[in-house]
């Protein structure tokens, strides 16, 4: 056995830090942790910009998060935790994207970054010091990979798109005043 590199340390590094986060954001938003609103205020919220049903969405969003996340931190069936958080990551910047790309203003630049590290991972592989690694790669095939992310994504447009239909149909209903009073 060859001593571990710089890069399965840098992997194990990046998986815990975005895995970590990931977990936390997910599990405010399943269990209310860390100042989080739990199913219900999420649901609201989530209803409020376009994904619904609420309570559906935000319990898909904070299982893609907390279960992508943990299983990156471990690196364990690391293609399809990757996809699952990157999914989860390019719903939530698109509810961002109208505020620009910086955070300080409200913009897409956070989930984005976590988004693409958690598709990096998933393409990348967990390195050495995971669990996907201890158990010989068996949720972590090479086929694995393209089928995580392809299907990732197309379920993500499919949310997406029906999102922004939501908000087109809303609009539509509204009528702007003709004359200012």
């Amino acid at each position: 056995m060859t001593c571990l590199d710089r890069r399965d340390l840098g992997l194990l590094l990046l998986r815990l830090g975005t895995g970590g986060v990931l977990a936390a954001h997910g599990a405010q938003k399943l269990f209310g942790w860390f100042g989080g609103h739990g199913l219900e205020g999420t649901g609201q919220f989530m209803e409020s910009v376009g994904y619904a049903p609420g309570k559906a969405s935000a319990t898909a969003a904070g299982l893609a998060e907390a279960g992508g996340g943990t299983l990156l931190a471990l690196g364990l069936a690391t293609p399809a935790a990757g996809a699952a958080a990157a999914g989860a990551m390019a719903g939530a910047a698109t509810v961002h994207m109208p505020n620009g790309f910086f955070a300080q203003e409200g913009g897409y630049e956070y989930a984005a970054s976590l988004g693409l590290a958690a598709a990096g991972l998933a393409v990348t592989g967990p390195g050495r010091l995971s669990l996907d690694h201890a158990l010989g790669h068996v949720f972590d095939r090479g086929w694995m990979v393209p089928a995580a992310l392809g299907l990732t994504a197309a379920a993500t447009a499919v949310v997406i798109g029906a999102r922004n239909q939501r908000l087109r149909a809303k609009r539509e209903g509204e009528q702007e005043a003709l004359f200012e009073e």
